[in-house]
């Protein structure tokens, strides 16, 4: 056995911690914003709101999923610096002791995947690199931002995030579904024609390279050249998404978790889109069909198929755990109902109690999957 097959898996640490955190911290600070709970200062408003969704619970998936073994030295230390992290910036989230555990945390999480995905030797999985980059220099200028008393950069800066997120998302389910949708066909006999789509990918990947780009610059047309980057991303995306049968996996719950988690990236896309260029619903609205729709479905599914994957062989194991992918959905209807159509805290409670009921239900798969039958894990 090799020594990097005797290396705990980065998941094992992060998954659970990161579910654990977005099922309990992020409802809470929805339900402080309207004054039903108190909270600590981190989470009393949407800035805190964001920042922790973003560089809180989605930076520990992201982490769990791409750092794969490590030493375990190196896990507690990064495990260390998340937790001093979270626990700085609820307490005290313009303070030095803040801005130094986020940085260090994404600057140690850059030093350990960035160079990997950069010596890559496709172009496209070399894409991976600047955005794993990106996400981390992102979470660090933020810090800086609210150290030095600049608040008002900082809400652009959550925007590039949440763009950054959805060019991983897509990347990563894309590869997810294919080659999974078509092993599934295969058992039956069927042929999938249409697999990777490679030059739908890399569509994709260039338009949102622009709107990436664009959003760090001033002015209404680089706005513009955002908007219309999204529509037609949504548009690619779909017409990729439409060629994969999935009508034909219905008995598949993970492949068709994975679509719904697709499919709110091309819903959120349009909606931020619409924002831009048309003002047909507000931008803060617009940004929760990516930041609850598509990541909490894919963050929901690829969690439990990873988990299911590595300790019964088989990511469908448990299908029923992929429901919890329809309350994602509900809690993010409701959330983008809340902002436009019925503007009430009701809504706002729903879209809170459908993300932290179907991520305790997630943790509880966690941690009941967490051994191969019949083996112990190692502490």
């Amino acid at each position: 056995m090799s020594k990097q097959a005797k290396q705990p898996l980065a998941s094992l640490i992060f998954f659970p911690v990161a579910t654990a955190y977005g099922a309990f911290i992020l409802p809470w600070s929805v339900l402080a914003q309207f004054g039903i709970l108190a909270a600590p200062p981190g989470l009393v408003g949407s800035l805190g709101h964001a920042h922790e969704m973003l560089f809180g619970f989605a930076i520990a998936v992201v982490a769990g999923y791409v750092l794969g073994p490590q030493p375990r030295r190196w896990l507690g230390t990064m495990l260390s610096l998340w937790l001093a992290a979270r626990v700085a910036f609820l307490g005290w989230p313009a303070s030095y002791l803040s801005a130094l555990a986020n940085i260090l945390f994404a600057a140690v999480l850059a030093y350990k995947v960035v160079p990997r995905f950069a010596g890559a030797k496709k172009w496209r999985n070399k894409t991976l690199a600047p955005i794993l980059l990106g996400l981390c220099v992102a979470a660090a200028v933020f810090q800086t931002l609210l150290l030095a008393d600049h608040p008002g950069p900082a809400h652009g800066l959550l925007f590039e995030a949440i763009l950054l997120l959805s060019a991983l998302m897509f990347f990563m389910s894309g590869r997810m579904l294919a080659p999974a949708i078509a092993t599934h066909l295969l058992k039956q006999n069927r042929e999938l024609q249409a697999r990777l789509q490679p030059r739908l990918e890399g569509y994709v990947l260039l338009l949102l390279a622009s709107a990436l780009i664009a959003n760090l610059l001033p002015g209404e047309a680089a706005q513009l050249i955002v908007g219309i980057s999204l529509l037609v991303s949504a548009g690619v995306a779909l017409v990729r998404l439409l060629r994969w049968p999935v009508w034909q996996c219905l008995d598949r719950s993970d492949l068709l978790a994975l679509t719904a988690g697709y499919t709110w990236l091309v819903v959120g896309w349009l909606l931020i889109g619409g924002a831009l260029l048309f003002q047909a619903l507000p931008l803060s609205t617009a940004l929760h069909g990516v930041s609850v729709g598509a990541l909490g479905s894919l963050t929901l599914s690829v969690m439990a198929r990873s988990q299911a994957q590595r300790t019964r062989k088989d990511p469908n194991a448990a299908p029923a755990i992929y429901l919890a992918t329809g309350l994602i959905s509900l809690a993010a209807v409701a959330r983008i109902f809340a902002g436009t159509l019925i503007p009430v805290v009701e809504m706002h409670v729903l879209a809170a109690t459908g993300w932290s009921v179907a991520f305790l239900g997630l943790l509880v798969f966690l941690l009941r999957f967490r051994n191969v039958p019949g083996k112990t894990a190692r502490p």
